[in-house]
């Protein structure tokens, strides 16, 4: 019996040590050192169109557009955007990523030119897939992203190209 206690107290020990060690663990990423490290400025803009799978046609916008538009995340999870769709305008708001770190949404409202070119108003990036982030590039997928979708339906998936600007110089 003596022999057995000391035992028990090492195996308490170790129980105790283990359940002590196995806590939840926080999700390491750096994506969002990634996208809130520094100001992106918007490269490319294409506009892709879909039946089902099956692509229809794809336009590159803003191929006219004489003004810088940037996008800038702070780690206080507010985004700032610059000029979107080429006119004056600078537009707040929040955003915050999905579980995963694979999307993520903004409450960004900005003004937008639709068909005759009378202005409106949109959330651009109310649901977004990164579609690839780096140190310097990063490109953004809007519109029908969802994984699952019918194979009749009309898809439209809006992609913006961004590059890591250097240094932001007052324009």
């Amino acid at each position: 019996m003596k022999n057995k206690i000391p035992l028990l107290f090492i195996l308490s020990l170790v129980i105790i040590n283990l359940l002590s060690g196995s806590c939840k663990k926080d999700i390491n990423s750096n994506i969002p050192h990634l996208l809130t490290n520094g100001v992106w400025e918007l490269a490319t803009l294409q506009v892709t169109n879909y039946v089902g799978d099956t692509q229809i046609s794809i336009d590159t916008l803003n191929t006219n557009c004489d003004s810088t538009q940037l996008f800038t995340f702070n780690a206080n999870n507010t985004c700032t955007y610059t000029n979107f769709d080429c006119l004056a305008q600078t537009t707040t708001g929040t955003w915050t990523f999905t579980a995963n770190r694979l999307y993520f949404m903004s409450d960004m409202v900005c003004k937008d030119t639709i068909a005759g070119g009378a202005e409106s108003t949109t959330k651009p990036f109310e649901n977004t897939q990164i579609f690839n982030l780096g140190t310097y590039s990063m490109v953004l997928q809007t519109g029908d992203v969802q994984p699952n979708y019918s194979s009749t339906k009309k898809r439209r998936i809006v992609r913006y190209g961004f590059i890591k600007r250097k240094a932001l110089i007052e324009e």
